[in-house]
């Protein structure tokens, strides 16, 4: 029993919040589904993202430190927050500086790089992978295998492989597209946390708005 409680005590530290910034193995650049967003969270906010004709399809959640085995969050680090206009500038792609401001908080920091440069880094992330188009020309909800989201993203972008892509659900709905980058935003094999796709048949994919 001594010797469970030690790992038990072991796999909490790793998992704790504070690591130390710029010690991780890879990134996952996190897509989501705006519509989905808005369909659970952001409508309630009433969310600029989600108003009628605000056109936002895959939209970037963050990109985010990783290990090969859990991930790292709310690092201390010396480097200067982002001024509000900064966060601001994200807006086009992230859909809000609130959102911005809180992937710095929780994971940039871990990066290890200065706002600027991690800001940049996730909107060049973001540029080198393309959004597949299909989706985009939804004009009602439909239902469909969350498979088939994974191989509209391998046929867009050749450069991946399926073991660098996850998609998400959340609820019954395609909530998330996860693809894993090196450090130099190279595409590497996800990690066991990051490599678990959802496996609905009939997952809801709304249009967007």
């Amino acid at each position: 029993m001594r010797i469970v409680a030690i790992l038990l005590l072991s796999a909490t530290i790793a998992r704790a919040e504070g690591e130390k910034a710029g010690a991780f193995d890879y990134y996952v650049l996190a897509l989501s589904w705006t519509p989905t967003w808005c369909a659970q969270t952001g409508d309630a906010r009433g969310a600029p993202e989600c108003r009628k004709d605000a056109e936002a399809g895959w939209t970037l959640h963050g990109l985010w430190p990783q290990y090969h085995r859990g991930w790292p969050s709310y690092c201390p680090t010396a480097k200067r927050p982002p001024p509000r206009e900064m966060t601001r500038a994200m807006s086009d792609i992230m859909g809000s500086a609130g959102l911005a401001w809180h992937q710095w908080k929780k994971h940039g920091r871990c990066s290890g790089l200065s706002a600027r440069a991690y800001f940049a880094l996730a909107r060049e992330a973001f540029g080198r992978i393309e959004r597949p188009a299909v989706f985009a020309k939804l004009t009602r909800p439909v239902s469909l295998p969350a498979r088939v989201v994974e191989a509209a993203f391998l046929e867009a972008n050749p450069q991946l492989e399926p073991d660098m892509v996850t998609i998400t659900c959340r609820d019954g709905r395609i909530h998330e597209a996860r693809i894993c980058l090196s450090r130099g935003l190279a595409p590497v094999p996800c990690g066991q946390d990051t490599v678990r796709d959802c496996r609905l048949k009939d997952a809801r994919l709304d249009p967007v708005r």
